[in-house]
């Protein structure tokens, strides 16, 4: 990888870390569209790496719902937050490292096809979800239980094109809650389960072998953060007021169109490399 792929990755990551059309599936594609070598560790480490930059910015933009501690019932109060977040990690946490030791997650991270299938998929879904699930009245508040059974939707993501954020906000809203709540949710949950996905990564990686971090590749991570961070901050404010607004269809026509164009691409025998 060189910096202006790193760049544009980041971008692309950023831009689609909140939204539910899947940051790691846009990201495989973007690096196939660029040429990057796929199957190498570092490539690996680098995509859930700078997944994690981009989640700081929700750390950033709601650094008081994560630490404003004033007196003890604000202290109370973040005590259960943090234990949500951490009931809601729990499958997570289960999923992923079944799927990392049994080497199902490094085949999913190289499979453009697997990521074009969930793509449609999961946008032909996104369709019909508000009329699925905005039904009734609607909850404002994320109990212990709610909490659980949206991480048990967040594990479905393992699946790179399904999106984090999608299933996590879909888990939300079959919950009950609004759908301001269900994306902010989704937020706070990416902070844990991103921090122990890039945790496991950095540490993968320095078991294997070091020689991975050259001044190059490391550079890459820290402007690979940087720029996903940045982006992401900006986007994540967008959403959340368009969401609220207009729900999730316009998102599932982008991935169905998405998606169909690169499945169409790869059942004629194109190659998705446009550049190297």
């Amino acid at each position: 990888m060189d910096l202006i792929q790193t760049i544009i990755i980041a971008i692309v990551e950023g831009l689609t870390e909140f939204l539910p059309v899947s940051s790691t599936g846009h990201m495989i594609i973007t690096q196939n569209l660029l040429g990057v070598q796929q199957g190498d560790p570092f490539v690996h480490a680098f995509t859930f790496i700078i997944q994690f930059g981009a989640i700081l910015s929700v750390v950033c933009l709601y650094w008081k719902h994560f630490f404003q501690m004033r007196n003890r019932e604000e202290f109370s109060d973040k005590m259960k937050f943090y234990g949500l977040l951490i009931v809601g990690v729990l499958p997570a946490v289960v999923v992923g490292l079944a799927a990392k030791k049994s080497g199902l997650l490094d085949w999913l991270l190289d499979s453009v096809l697997v990521v074009a299938i969930m793509l449609v998929v999961g946008g032909v879904f996104m369709l019909f979800c508000d009329r699925i699930f905005n039904k009734g009245r609607e909850e404002h508040q994320v109990t212990a239980r709610r909490a659980f059974l949206i991480g048990c939707f967040q594990c479905i993501s393992v699946i790179p094109g399904v999106s984090r954020s999608m299933a996590t906000i879909v888990g939300g809203m079959q919950q009950k809650l609004t759908r301001k709540n269900a994306a902010e949710f989704s937020f706070f949950l990416a902070v844990p389960t991103m921090a122990g996905a890039t945790l496991l990564d950095l540490l993968d990686l320095f078991k294997e072998d070091t020689a991975w971090a050259t001044s190059h590749n490391i550079t890459l991570l820290i402007v690979g953060c940087v720029v996903a961070f940045v982006v992401a901050m900006l986007a994540m404010k967008w959403f959340v007021g368009f969401l609220t607004k207009y729900g999730f269809k316009a998102f599932g026509w982008y991935r169905i169109i998405v998606g169909g164009i690169i499945l169409a691409l790869l059942l004629t025998g194109h190659s998705l490399v446009m550049v190297g």
